[in-house]
Formats: structure tokens, C-alpha cells, sequence
């Protein structure tokens, strides 16, 4: 199994707004990309300085369906919106 982690901080400017749109359109990648065997998503309430906003955590069942997910059409839909909203991201992959 393989689990890839995504952290985003978020533009000041239609926060709230941006925020729920976000985690609808990451919520819906579990119904839209089939590699994707379990989704989670999270905003961060603790509010420390080196805290992000938003958490990603996808599973998938190979290191190779990285890159299917990566390059599935509505990934990248999905991505082209979070990249206009976003100042920061942090990625991790790991399997286990």
C-alpha cells in the first residue's frame, strides 16, 4: 500500500470560500479516480505558524498508481483549482 500526503496553505484573499470548494473538489476524487482505494481529508484547527490548512491523504495500492492518479483527468481538473488558491504545498509518498 501507498499513501500520498498533500499539505496546502491557502491565499488570505476568498479563504472560506476557496476552503470549501477545495475540500468538496478533494472529497470527490475517491468517486472520480479509480486507483483511489481510500481518501481523507482534513483543515488544520490548531493554528500553530508551521501548521497548513488543508491535508490530503490518499490510498493506493502500487507506487505506480502515483502516477495514473497524478495524470487522471479530474486530478488535474481538481489541481489546476487548488494551484490558483493556494501559496504553499508540501507532498509526501510513502509505502508500507
Amino acid at each position: 500500500m501507498v499513501e500520498h500526503v498533500v499539505m496546502w496553505r491557502l491565499k488570505e484573499e476568498n479563504r472560506d470560500k476557496n476552503r470549501s470548494r477545495m475540500l468538496e473538489l478533494l472529497h470527490s476524487l475517491k468517486e472520480n479516480v479509480d486507483v483511489v482505494c481510500e481518501l481523507r481529508v482534513g483543515t488544520d484547527f490548531n493554528r500553530s505558524s508551521a501548521a497548513f490548512d488543508v491535508c490530503l491523504i490518499v490510498t493506493l495500492d502500487t507506487p505506480g498508481d502515483i502516477e495514473v492518479y497524478q495524470k487522471h483527468p479530474y486530478h488535474q481538473m481538481v489541481g489546476e483549482f487548488v494551484k490558483d488558491i493556494v501559496t504553499e504545498r508540501a507532498i509526501v509518498d510513502f509505502e508500507y
